[in-house]
């Protein structure tokens, strides 16, 4: 490109020349304060981590997430409805979980609150009386009193600028923060729902597990009744006597233990709920039995990732622990505050707001660290090992999660296994015992050995409920370890 230029003096070109390093200070000096550059590495996102090929166990893959917010409403049990939504309005780790969100955000909006500039009003009256004798010769100054009222009225501001982003770097970590403590919370309630179906199944299990060891329990004292009497008609040995007593014994020895879970789940919900644990007892009786089971969509292993709450945690931390790296870097440069100061000052307070008696001050300050014995630097080295701290808890985080996922389906899958089988057991038993009442009612078998099949048969049923209790548990565990229990959007 050419330029015409019209030619200039010696004169001039010997004040331009003089004047050019200023001009070049003005500059950068405008260009920083315009700029305002953010020193520290940015965050984008985490780090990639090798989350393998997929789920080692066949599973349903389709996506089903409009079930996981709410998974235990599609269980059509409105007892467990009621209870998670009372656990949910009433749980005290939930409200302990919000404190812990308004402390976040408090200490959000205070570093927010550094931002800005700081303005102070102030007014006093000052009465004083001088030394004659001091550095100021009062007494030989015409018009000059020793003792003096002074009324002042005015403000100071102070305001910091960033001009390297620390406190922006500040309030990127404070808003990650905050963030994760949102996600906490989440995470607390997703906990709170599946400890809530977990208790409630083992009640409701053990309810079912009782009441079928009750009546198996009833028909071995009557199996013993009848061989008591063969006994002494001299049809049965002791032996057979004894045999016979043992079994019952150790039926009416399990049911102890069991109406034990089943008192203790009761207490323990009402401490979910919030209330007493006695009160927990009442629930008991509104037990409609345990949910029909089935498999249920699982989606794939990135789908897990974006609803773990414990995984987005530890994402938003690392952002944050990025963050500190900035503030830390920001030391290293020159800081530059302006304070300013005014107002009005007079010894009569007639004339205190008088054009005359205003005041007003100015400071620019450039204040810079140049030595001090390598903190900043550091803190610096302290702030990027929190950020690889932080870096391999996300990984880790990542890998649990997977790994937690992965036995809450397998524990899942070969619970319905087992429950399919001990089905298939009962229904064996269900046709023994038919079998047996038809032979009993035709005179071929006796009533001990009808009341054999009987036994069985309650047995198999015990048994059902302590496969179907376990599987629902595992249900409960596996929507827990999928990231269930809250809604992601």
């Amino acid at each position: 490109m050419n330029l015409t230029r019209s030619p200039a003096s010696a004169n001039d070109t010997g004040t331009r020349e003089a004047a050019k390093p200023f001009r070049i200070l003005t500059v950068g000096l405008a260009c920083v304060l315009q700029a305002a550059c953010t020193v520290g590495p940015d965050y984008r996102e985490p780090p990639p981590v090798d989350t393998g090929d997929g789920w080692s166990l066949p599973v349903v893959t389709g996506s089903g997430m409009e079930d996981y917010a709410k998974w235990w409403s599609t269980l059509g049990d409105p007892t467990l409805d009621y209870l998670v939504d009372a656990a949910l309005a009433e749980n005290l780790d939930l409200y302990m979980a919000a404190a812990r969100i308004e402390e976040a955000r408090a200490v959000r909006d205070g570093v927010a609150g550094a931002r800005a500039p700081v303005v102070e009003a102030n007014a006093s009256v000052n009465r004083r009386r001088q030394s004659a004798n001091g550095s100021l010769p009062i007494a030989s100054i015409p018009g000059m009193e020793r003792t003096q009222t002074i009324h002042d009225v005015g403000f100071d501001a102070a305001w910091e600028l960033d001009l390297f982003g620390g406190n922006r770097r500040a309030l990127e970590g404070a808003n990650a923060r905050l963030h994760a403590a949102g996600i906490e919370a989440e995470g607390v309630r997703m906990r709170i729902v599946a400890e809530v179906a977990r208790t409630w199944f083992t009640a409701v299990g053990a309810g079912d597990e009782v009441r079928a060891l009750e009546a198996a329990v009833e028909a071995q004292r009557h199996s013993l009744q009848l061989v008591q009497l063969r006994h002494a008609a001299g049809d049965a040995s002791l032996a057979e006597v004894d045999a016979v007593q043992a079994r019952v014994a150790a039926a009416e020895a399990s049911l102890p233990d069991i109406r034990a879970r089943e008192r203790a789940a009761g207490l323990a919900l009402a401490v979910l709920l919030g209330e007493p644990p006695e009160r927990g007892l009442a629930l008991l009786k509104d037990a409609a039995g345990l949910p029909v089971l089935t498999g249920i969509p699982v989606g794939e292993r990135a789908d897990v990732l974006r609803r773990r709450p414990d995984v987005l945690v530890a994402e938003r931390q690392l952002a944050a622990a990025t963050a500190d790296i900035g503030v830390a870097m920001a030391e290293l440069f020159p800081k530059l505050s302006i304070s300013v100061g005014g107002g009005f000052q007079a010894l009569d307070a007639g004339d205190l707001f008088n054009s005359d008696s205003g005041r007003f001050g100015i400071l620019p300050l450039i204040s810079w660290r140049v030595f001090d014995g390598g903190r900043v630097r550091a803190e610096i080295r302290a702030r990027e090992a929190a950020q690889w701290k932080a870096a391999l808890a996300y990984e880790q985080a990542v890998l649990a999660a997977l790994a937690d996922a992965e036995k809450a389906m397998g524990d899942y899958r070969f619970g319905l296994i087992s429950l399919e089988r001990h089905q298939a057991s009962l229904e064996a038993s269900q046709r023994s015992y038919d079998h047996a009442a038809r032979r009993y009612a035709a005179g071929t078998i006796t009533m001990v050995e009808l009341l054999a099949a009987q036994r069985q048969l309650h047995e198999a049923q015990a048994a059902v409920t302590r496969a179907h209790t376990s599987a629902a548990v595992q249900l409960g565990a596996l929507y827990k370890a999928l990231g269930g229990g809250w809604d992601v959007s």
